[in-house]
């Protein structure tokens, strides 16, 4: 790989920027500086700016999305579930599916596109599951109606989907609910649960296939993935 292809990779600026660094003498290859961008580097100790540089081929990350960022690479208004990893190394990062604005959980980041295909294939059929407060009460026949698909305004019916009651106050006519859902349509849990009647004034993913939200972290926490985690993901 390219000495300026192999630093832009690792996120230490365009392609332009670092052959202009490369050229005023800031990369060190094995103890001597290089000047030249096309130099190739394969398992060389390479340091720019006098950081050392190793190269992470594919990075995963669970990130406790909060409120108020938007599930984007990049944006001009608002802040990006990306901004929220400071010591990322790839540049090429990417939210594995989106969660609105004002929804908060389980985010997978990462570059791996073949990864990402599979868990967002309708194909596969992967379980995402919601934590959600509504307005209005949730009821059986409403379970029923998930369980055998419910139309919510498109042109075919959702998959069948495991609606949970956990809790129903008809006092305060207000209900607390967990949804499992097959697929990832279009602000799919507010459609469903708006076509019952129960607009969502909360919304939360816990986990999405095997990655489960930790217990222990917090609105805008992150960690990476770990070996175990991304085995039983591409599994």
């Amino acid at each position: 790989m390219r000495l300026d292809k192999f630093l832009c990779d690792m996120g230490k600026g365009t392609r332009s920027q670092v052959k202009d660094g490369i050229r005023k003498g800031h990369a060190v290859v094995d103890g001597v500086v290089c000047r030249r961008p096309e130099t190739q580097i394969a398992k060389q100790t390479v340091i720019y700016e006098g950081q050392p540089v190793s190269y992470t081929a594919l990075e995963y990350y669970l990130l406790y999305k909060p409120a108020g960022v938007v599930s984007a690479t990049e944006d001009k208004r608002e802040p990006t579930v990306l901004d929220l990893i400071p010591d990322k190394k790839r540049k090429d990062l990417f939210p594995v599916g989106r969660l609105d604005k004002d929804t908060e959980g389980l985010l997978l980041i990462t570059n791996d596109g073949q990864l990402a295909h599979s868990l967002l294939s309708p194909k596969k059929h992967v379980d995402k599951v919601y934590y959600a407060r509504v307005e209005g009460l949730v009821k059986p026949e409403h379970v029923e109606l998930f369980q055998k698909g419910l139309a919510f305004g498109e042109e075919a019916p959702a998959l069948p989907a495991r609606l949970e009651i956990l809790q129903a106050s008809p006092q305060e006519e207000v209900s607390e609910i967990r949804l499992t859902l097959h697929e990832g349509r279009f602000h799919q849990v507010k459609r469903m649960m708006a076509a019952i009647g129960c607009p969502v004034t909360y919304l939360k993913r816990l986990s999405m296939g095997p990655l489960t939200l930790d217990a222990s972290m917090k609105p805008g926490d992150y960690r990476p993935l770990t070996k175990a985690e991304i085995e039983r993901l591409k599994g």
